[in-house]
């Protein structure tokens, strides 16, 4: 990567990603909790992006509070007031190893559905096509 742009466009390629494999798996009939996987690291990706391009320190966390915090702190995000991203933290690592969490249809379309709100939020704050 050359500069925080290039960065920042790898971090919004990985999200697309595994924003895709969200809304595959939602059209299925599961397994959900993949969906709601892919849909947590959509918006992590989606938010480190937003810290790459202003050549911020990427933390090692999925927490999408502490990323979200770190976020506003560079720039106000009002748009993301209405979402509770903390929420959806449980999705980066209980899913894989609780045997006893197995997320609903219904949890996955809102997870991925807030996914979507997170990346163009942050799309729409940065000066380039994300393509």
């Amino acid at each position: 990567m050359s500069d925080q742009t290039d960065l920042a466009r790898g971090w919004l390629q990985k999200a697309d990603s595994d924003l895709f494999n969200a809304r595959t798996i939602t059209n299925t009939n599961g397994p959900y909790d993949t969906c709601c996987f892919h849909a947590q690291q959509a918006i992590e990706k989606s938010l480190k992006a937003f810290l790459a391009f202003r050549s911020q320190a990427i933390p090692r966390t999925h927490d999408l509070e502490v990323l979200e915090q770190l976020c506003r702190a560079i720039k106000p995000l009002p748009e993301l007031d209405a979402l509770d991203l903390a929420a959806l933290n449980d999705f980066a690592v209980q899913v894989h190893y609780d045997f006893s969490v197995w997320p609903t249809q219904e949890e996955a379309l809102e997870a991925v559905g807030t996914a979507e709100v997170v990346r163009a939020v942050v799309v729409a704050h940065l000066p380039f096509d994300s393509g």
